[in-house]
């Protein structure tokens, strides 16, 4: 898989799609040192825009988010990211960052 860091000044999109569901739960964004974290823990870890570091969701609230299957577009820029859920993933506490139910 190749995925074109550059393009977007080293992160990448990253769509978060319950497994079983099929509903989508958040977007995040990933470089290339998140994406490798990801593969190496199957646990989703981004990279935070605004605090400058990289971030494993879950890892103060508990509701990590475990790597199925990550997949690129026909761009090679953006991914969709499968997961199962352990809890919401919205920081607000709601399933999704829409404040949709995941069922």
């Amino acid at each position: 898989m190749k995925i074109d860091f550059e393009k977007g000044g080293g992160l990448v999109p990253a769509i978060i799609q319950d497994a079983d569901t099929k509903n989508v739960l958040m977007l995040g964004y990933m470089n290339e040192e998140a994406y490798q974290k990801t593969l190496d823990t199957k646990k989703v870890t981004f990279w935070s825009r605004g605090r400058k570091c990289l971030w494993t969701k879950g890892e103060t609230s508990g509701n990590f988010l475990d790597l199925v299957s990550i997949k690129v577009d026909c761009d090679n820029d953006t991914l969709l990211v499968k997961v199962h859920p352990h809890g919401p993933t919205c920081h607000t506490g709601t399933d999704t960052c829409w404040g949709e139910e995941n069922v």
